[in-house]
């Protein structure tokens, strides 16, 4: 990172101060006006970050810093890497030249936020999206730091940043969007055409075909329902919010209740082996949110792979947030199919991820990794000893504090 100021010889005395690459020893006295109150930055460390033991070209996001005069005085490697701008060429020149910005209107930014002539009590400028040269987007957001309040601006600390987290963010919410909008459109036009003909024409159908129909509205409003509630799911853990109500779970038996439901809607009950280890810990957790990552992974098993799907329980230990290792239970759902690809296993808890094509949202091992970290525990995937799939989830006790002192 260079720090320094205008290469032209009468620069610094028409700002009134020192040029910033040599600044001359002064003698002991009282400080000057351009002296930096205690904590505050000086002329020889523009963005104050010298007493942080902080490189400005360490900081992740582009560091602008401008002096009294509007000359650019800071010039970070983020900053000239955002920007295309060596920081040589932007040293010393004025901040307009330096970062010439537009809004997205093609107005000149600098003319209409006035940092130097306007407002003496504005305190900066909050993020938003500009445009350098050549029509790149930026998020710039400025800082105006006065001597004092309604004084002359001393510095002027503008942050940039790049758009593309941004915009992957969005992206990510138009695929949520069009995906919903797909699942939802099947099921809708499903109990949209089968009520409507049932209104219309109910005396002309005998009660078998009667009772097939409702049947099918049923199973589709259930399939809008549970698409409903991963949608509200996502939006619980990409918040932070999802909640877990922690109570005694009984994890083998919560197994052995789902792959009955499997045999009780056609799958063969030979397909499934459970294995149990005796000496498993208590484990404290949400069984509503354990039945959905047990529903999630064994449906997964069942739809896209083959041969025997195996679930073992057992004991193990894992290490917390705090750095100490306790006592939980690994769950792990393995299937003989053809697995996944190596060059997948690094997006399978990722949206809208699909092992094949045989329907889904892609959602579903998004939320189970969700609801796994929020319950303080891990989730993993690898391929099993038949060479199909592996999911391996480990969750802590999780006991009530009152419980373990």
């Amino acid at each position: 990172m260079t720090v320094g100021t205008n290469s032209s010889p009468g620069a610094a005395d028409a700002a009134g101060a020192p040029s910033l690459a040599t600044v001359p020893a002064q003698p002991p006295g009282p400080p000057g006006p351009e002296a930096a109150a205690p904590g505050q930055a000086g002329p020889a460390d523009p963005a104050g970050l010298a007493a942080l033991g902080i490189d400005p070209d360490d900081l992740p996001d582009g560091l602008v810093v401008a002096d009294a005069t509007g000359r650019v005085i800071c010039f970070n490697s983020a900053a000239a890497r955002i920007t295309a701008l060596a920081p040589a060429e932007a040293l010393g020149a004025r901040i307009e030249r330096a970062l010439p910005l537009e809004d997205l209107d093609g107005r000149r930014w600098w003319a209409l936020t006035d940092p130097y002539g306007g407002l003496a009590t504005r305190r900066g400028q909050p993020e938003r999206n500009l445009l350098l040269p050549g029509g790149r987007e930026v998020l710039v957001s400025a800082r105006y730091v006065r001597s004092r309040p309604a004084g002359p601006l001393r510095r002027l600390v503008v942050t940039l940043r790049g758009t593309e987290a941004r915009r992957r963010t969005e992206r990510s919410h138009a695929e949520l969007i069009a995906t919903v909008a797909h699942e939802l459109r099947s099921p809708l036009t499903s109990v949209k055409g089968f009520t409507a003909t049932l209104l219309a024409k109910w005396e002309r159908f005998t009660d078998d075909q009667k009772r097939l129909m409702l049947e099918t509205v049923d199973a589709d409003a259930n399939r809008v329902t549970r698409l409903i509630a991963e949608l509200l799911d996502i939006s619980r853990i990409d918040s932070g919010r999802l909640e877990v109500r922690r109570q005694p779970v009984d994890i083998a038996t919560a197994v052995g209740r789902h792959v009955q439901a499997l045999t009780a809607n056609g799958q063969a009950p030979e397909r499934f082996l459970v294995r149990v280890s005796r000496s498993l810990p208590d484990l404290w957790a949400d069984p509503d949110k354990i039945d959905q990552i047990l529903g999630n992974l064994l449906e997964n098993a069942v739809r896209h792979g083959e041969g025997t799907v195996t679930i073992d329980v057992s004991p193990t230990s894992l290490t917390n947030a705090a750095g100490k290792t306790e006592k939980g239970t690994a769950v792990t759902v393995t299937d003989e199919g053809p697995g996944i690809p190596e060059e997948s296993m690094g997006r399978v808890f990722t949206r809208f991820w699909r092992g094949s094509k045989r329907g889904g949202t892609g959602l579903g091992l998004y939320i189970v990794k969700g609801i796994v970290e929020a319950h303080g525990g891990t989730i993993t995937v690898g391929r099993g000893p038949g060479g199909g799939a592996e999911f391996r989830f480990i969750l802590p006790v999780g006991a009530p504090a009152y419980l373990t002192q």
